[in-house]
């Protein structure tokens, strides 16, 4: 631990320590939600997301006339919450269909349900 000065009168080493180790015990689930909450924190990809939790599949070609985007720039961000384990796909002849991983739909739930709702909170 690197040396640094404190004001504190007295330190309690337990619960130092007791964090370090939790800390280091929950580190891939940290670097698990750290990585999904990277992507989910551009605007875009955060709508497709939402998108596709409320219709629980959708294909590039609904996303891109829903969002009035082009399928190529849709097809980019599908791309990078594929490769991170977002979501994932389902092949029906010739079209995917995109849903979100179990993992991360638990997640995001509360973010959605305040969408959902219009719940949007207001700093002043």
């Amino acid at each position: 631990m690197e040396e640094s000065t404190c004001i504190r009168q007295q330190a309690d080493v337990l619960q130092i320590n007791r964090c370090i180790n939790t800390v280091s015990a929950l580190k891939e689930s940290f670097d698990y939600l750290a990585n999904g909450l990277s992507l989910v924190s551009n605007s875009v990809r955060l709508k497709i997301l939402f998108l596709i939790f409320v219709e629980k599949r959708l294909c590039v070609c609904d996303l891109s006339d829903i969002l009035g985007m082009s399928i190529s720039a849709i097809s980019q961000h599908l791309k990078k919450m594929k490769d991170r384990n977002l979501i994932q796909t389902e092949r029906e002849a010739q079209t995917i269909f995109y849903s979100l991983t179990t993992e991360y739909e638990k997640m995001l739930i509360p973010f959605f349900q305040m969408l959902d709702k219009n719940k949007i909170m207001v700093t002043t």
